[in-house]
């Protein structure tokens, strides 16, 4: 349950901070907002470990575990923002809610995770669910740009789960700091041909970035952490829940029959999931078994 709770508001913010960066990238190239998202990010993640006086512990990782999430960082990046220069927005995320899946095939061999029928289960239908939502016209998946998005959504599950392995030996912190400095460092790499100078009047949604994007963070750091990852990663398609909720709040922008009947979909598997595992809590709770 603590792991369903973080995850579903690590979704929400991450929702809000799309809608930060969706304001920004009509100002700056959005490699560049990507690298503004890490460094704004930063200052507040270096007090986050002075509070918690875990800088020590920043430094005793798992190097190549760490390194490994930084460059899959900076792929995930390129190969998405590329992906977009021909994909529409609806058909990209549809390919890359294939993550999840990908998370739960992962964690069989990675973590050694035993994957219930019913983890699989809810994690197809909530697939159907995003595709009924987002109805992607035909043959758009074909080409280089559907491969990139796929190689992103395959980027993101493997950052996943190999956080989830660094969280058995090395400090949650470490994971939010150094994932940050990766992204900062790698956008800003890739956006520094095209830099733009930042204006003044867009410092309120720096801070806004900044703080959605460091939230989001800390709380899906914590759903890897405590969570069986192929448990956790269903919720991730509350973003749809999250995306119609923001559309109409921001733009005036109701969902259609197809997005409702879908997000129905999503929050069904979403339920079904959690009942299942209460259920199996409750029963190994009486009979002394462990809860794998």
């Amino acid at each position: 349950m603590r792991s369903i709770v973080a995850m579903v508001v690590a979704v929400g913010f991450f929702a809000l901070m799309d809608s930060v960066l969706k304001t920004l990238s009509a100002h700056y190239p959005a490699t560049q907002v990507a690298a503004l998202r890490g460094w704004t990010a930063l200052p507040l993640v270096l007090g986050y470990l002075a509070w918690r006086r875990s800088w020590a512990r920043v430094w005793r990782v798992r190097w190549p575990l760490h390194a490994a999430r930084g460059v899959l960082a900076v792929v995930m990046l390129t190969s998405f923002t590329w992906g977009l220069q021909s994909l529409p927005l609806a058909n990209a995320y549809t390919l890359f809610f294939v993550a999840p899946l990908l998370i739960t095939l992962l964690a069989i061999p990675i973590l050694g995770e035993r994957v219930r029928r019913a983890h699989l289960a809810a994690i197809v239908a909530g697939l159907v669910g995003v595709v009924i939502a987002l109805r992607p016209a035909p043959g758009a998946f074909l080409g280089w740009a559907g491969l990139a998005v796929l190689l992103s959504a395959a980027c993101y599950a493997a950052s996943a789960v190999l956080g989830r392995l660094a969280c058995r030996t090395d400090a949650p912190d470490s994971l939010v700091w150094w994932s940050m400095v990766a992204l900062a460092a790698g956008g800003t790499a890739l956006a520094w041909p095209h830099w733009q100078p930042v204006r003044a009047e867009h410092a309120p949604w720096l801070l806004a970035l900044a703080a959605t994007g460091f939230v989001a963070q800390i709380a899906i750091t914590e759903a890897f952490r405590h969570g069986q990852a192929s448990a956790v990663a269903p919720f991730e398609y509350t973003a749809l829940v999250w995306g119609v909720a923001l559309d109409v709040a921001l733009w005036g922008v109701w969902p259609d029959a197809p997005t409702l009947l879908g997000a129905a979909v999503v929050i069904g598997a979403g339920l079904y999931l959690l009942r299942h595992e209460r259920l199996h809590a409750r029963r190994d709770l009486h009979t002394g078994t462990p809860h794998p």
